[in-house]
């Protein structure tokens, strides 16, 4: 993957009932403003640590193991109008490379806490779906991102038993 994509963690988090978890996005509104947690990689960072440690600051989450990972990134480009909001701030990537990685959550919603970092916080909200429905949900951009990856990641889902 090309170095001019920001290297990301996406996340994502189902449960017992094999629902998955989307996060609305602060100050957003409308149908396409929900997502699933994600962040950047730091350097000397591997994808799973970075997933591991965007989803507790994001959600509070920590009773999750991960199930499944997608090896290679799935990326998207940001628009044009982001792309030059984004050159305005001094970054130059032209889009995301996100590593993708699939947790099982045994805890309760009373985990999540979307102010476990105050000054950074990402959320409003949150609810449980069907995988399948994510592509719907999120903004135009990452459609096609989320359809290759719930591609691969439903089936591991629908075959999943906790033991």
């Amino acid at each position: 993957m090309a170095d001019s994509y920001r290297k990301n963690a996406g996340i994502v988090v189902f449960r017992a009932d094999k629902k998955v978890l989307v996060c609305k996005r602060i100050g957003a509104s409308g149908t396409k403003c929900w997502q699933f947690p994600q962040g950047g990689i730091e350097p000397k960072e591997t994808p799973l640590e970075a997933a591991y440690r965007e989803l507790k600051e994001e959600t509070g989450l920590s009773s999750v193991k991960e199930v499944f990972h997608l090896d290679e990134p799935i990326a998207y480009d940001y628009p044009p109008d982001v792309l030059e909001s984004m050159k305005k701030k001094g970054f130059d990537d032209i889009g995301q490379a996100q590593y993708w990685t699939l947790f099982y959550f045994s805890g309760s919603d009373n985990e999540i806490d979307f102010c476990t970092n105050p000054k950074e916080i990402e959320f409003s909200d949150y609810q449980w779906i069907d995988i399948r429905q994510a592509p719907y949900l999120v903004w135009e951009p990452k459609k096609a991102a989320y359809a290759e990856m719930v591609s691969k990641f439903a089936p591991v889902i629908e075959s999943f038993v906790n033991v």
